[in-house]
């Protein structure tokens, strides 16, 4: 398989896991439990196929990376960007995992404390994670 085409799906992986990270908070806000518990589920079975998909590309670049073209002010604010969503990034695995095993415990109470924090994470990720996709692809300036 070509895995040149990973970037894209990879993007659209992003965008899904971004509408599950939606409707899952407002299925949670409305004390739709199962329902959260199934859509989050999803939410987190997609992120990790982006995760596999992420590496693999990456590995089969020999972890090169695609290099942003424009210059000054531009280029600052792509790399603050990319910054933010890589050090967030790592802790989503790390939250995702922690709310799953309160979640599975009905540890609620510990489950909205954590995930007040960790869900803006998550959907910050998830979105810059498509604006980078755009910015290193169909937006990125020629050389």
């Amino acid at each position: 398989m070509d895995l040149s085409v990973l970037p894209p799906i990879n993007a659209a992986l992003n965008a899904t896991a971004t509408v599950l990270l939606l409707h899952g908070r407002s299925l949670a806000r409305r004390g739709e439990v199962v329902r959260h518990k199934l859509v989050m589920s999803c939410a987190f079975g997609v992120s990790s196929l982006f995760l596999l998909l992420y590496v693999a590309h990456k590995a089969s670049r020999s972890f090169e990376n695609t290099t942003f073209n424009a210059t000054g002010l531009a280029k600052t604010a792509y790399l603050l960007l990319l910054a933010s969503h890589v050090l967030l990034a790592m802790s989503v695995p790390v939250f995702a995992i922690a709310l799953i095993r309160l979640g599975l415990r009905d540890e609620r109470d510990r489950h909205r404390r954590l995930a007040r924090v960790a869900w803006p994470v998550w959907i910050y990720v998830s979105v810059t994670g498509v604006l980078i996709y755009l910015l290193l692809y169909p937006f990125n300036p020629p050389a």
